[in-house]
C-alpha cells in the first residue's frame, strides 16, 4: 500500500517533467515528526509527564499530539498556575537539549520542490521559542520555507485549520492547490479541513490510522525523492 501511495505522490502531485502540468503550486509541511525527527523524543517527554500529572490516562502522549502548547495548557491545566509554571519549566529545559534532525530526506525533498518553482510553508503548533532552539541547531532552517507559520500566529491550533489557510493566503496560493504533508491525527484533521490535498505520512503512527485521513500516505521522503 505504502510502495503504491508514494507513486501517486511523485508521479501526480509535483511533476518536473516540463512536458506535464503540475497540479500543485504549494507545499505545507507539520514540522515535528514531518520535517524533523522529533516525536520519539516528545513522546517519551509527554509520556512521563501524563505518568507525573495524569496517571489515569495512560493514552495522555498520543492524545495531545499535534496539539499547540497554549491547547494543552487550556485542556488540562486550567488555571492551575503552579503547574503551569512547572510544565513551562519542563518544557524550555527539555527542548533546549532536543536533538534536530531532518526526516530521512526531508531537506533534499524541500531543496527539490523550491528548484522546481513550488512554493513551501512550515505549519507549527510549535511557538516562537521552540523554533530557536531549531534555528540554532539548523541555521539556515528558515530558508527552506517561503514562510513561517507558529502557534503564535492563529487563534486556534490544530485541528483547526487556521494555521494551513494562514500559510495558503501568505504564500498566494489557493488552498485547494496545495498539499499538506502531516503525520498526527490533530494535524491530519486540519489538512483535510483546510480543502488541501492531504499527503500523511508514517513516521509517528501506524499506517492504517494514517490512511484513513491521508489522500495518499509515504513513509518518509525518499519514497518520493
Amino acid at each position: 500500500m505504502v510502495a503504491a501511495a508514494a507513486r501517486i505522490v511523485k508521479n501526480s502531485i509535483f511533476s518536473f517533467n516540463p512536458r506535464e502540468p503540475q497540479r500543485f503550486l504549494g507545499a505545507l509541511f507539520d514540522l515535528d515528526g514531518v520535517v524533523l525527527d522529533t516525536e520519539p523524543q516528545y513522546f517519551k517527554f509527554w509520556s512521563w509527564v501524563g505518568q507525573q500529572r495524569f496517571p489515569w490516562m495512560p493514552d495522555f502522549a498520543q492524545r495531545i499530539k499535534g496539539m499547540t502548547l497554549t491547547h494543552i495548557k487550556e485542556e488540562f491545566f486550567g488555571n492551575d498556575a503552579v503547574a503551569l509554571s512547572w510544565i513551562d519549566v519542563q518544557l524550555r529545559d527539555f527542548e533546549w537539549k532536543m536533538r534536530y534532525e531532518f526526516v530521512p530526506g526531508a531537506r533534499e525533498y524541500l531543496l527539490r520542490l523550491a528548484d522546481g518553482g513550488v512554493k513551501t510553508a512550515l505549519v507549527t503548533s510549535s511557538d516562537a521559542n521552540k523554533m530557536w532552539h531549531v534555528y540554532r541547531q539548523i541555521p539556515d532552517f528558515d530558508t527552506l520555507f517561503s514562510c513561517i507559520v507558529t502557534s503564535e500566529d492563529v487563534a486556534r491550533g490544530k485541528p483547526a485549520p487556521d494555521g494551513y489557510l494562514l500559510a495558503a493566503r501568505r504564500l498566494g496560493v489557493p488552498v485547494g492547490e496545495c498539499a499538506v504533508f502531516e503525520d498526527s491525527r490533530n494535524g491530519l484533521l486540519a489538512a483535510r479541513a483546510s480543502g488541501a490535498y492531504v499527503v500523511g505520512l508514517t513516521t509517528t503512527m501506524q499506517e492504517r490510522v494514517v490512511e484513513e485521513l491521508s489522500d495518499c500516505v509515504i513513509r518518509d521522503f525518499l519514497d518520493i525523492l
